[in-house]
């Protein structure tokens, strides 16, 4: 039997589903896509306040079911010291509301829309209530950073990136 890697206090074994390895690395193999992303990635956040950077990240990796990233973001956000009550909600967040501010609450719904364009546009009223509480500059921003996390996990899925390895700032 084995355990689970972050099993510390229980006497017993458990037996856990086998680690799936990656499909491709990616990064490897396309070094110099992965240098562009990661410039990407630096210009995308800046300006932006990290704790709303790493929420973004966090719902739109849930979304797009990428448990590389959630692995990943949700270790960062941890580190830098988001609650864990804010990122267990994340993923009922509409109907947590009063975990977040005003500002969050925009930046997550313009998240879901860029993420899933389900009608095929970002709804003006969504765009609207986020540019209540962005200026046009720190909008530009946002739509970056969601566009670049979205980048990523269509990597992480596509090449089904192995969770559960990553350290806090392993990667900046």
């Amino acid at each position: 039997m084995t355990t689970h890697p972050d099993e510390t206090t229980t006497p017993t074994s458990v037996e856990y589903a086998a680690e799936r390895p990656a499909r491709l690395e990616w990064a490897k193999h396309a070094p110099d896509v992965y240098k562009a992303m990661v410039r990407l990635e630096t210009a995308a956040r800046q300006g932006l306040d990290h704790r709303l950077y790493e929420l973004v990240k966090i719902r739109a990796s849930q979304i797009n079911h990428c448990a590389f990233c959630i692995d990943m973001h949700t270790k960062d956000a941890l580190a830098t010291g988001e609650s864990v009550e804010r990122i267990v909600q994340l993923g009922a967040w509409d109907e947590s509301r009063h975990f977040y501010t005003a500002k969050e609450l925009a930046a997550l719904e313009l998240t879901e829309a860029v993420t899933v364009l389900t009608d095929g546009f970002v709804p003006d009223e969504v765009y609207e209530r986020a540019a209540e509480h962005f200026d046009e500059a720190e909008l530009a921003q946002l739509i970056a950073a969601i566009t670049v996390i979205n980048a990523w996990n269509r990597f992480g899925v596509t090449c089904r990136m192995t969770p559960g390895h990553y350290q806090p700032g392993q990667y900046k």
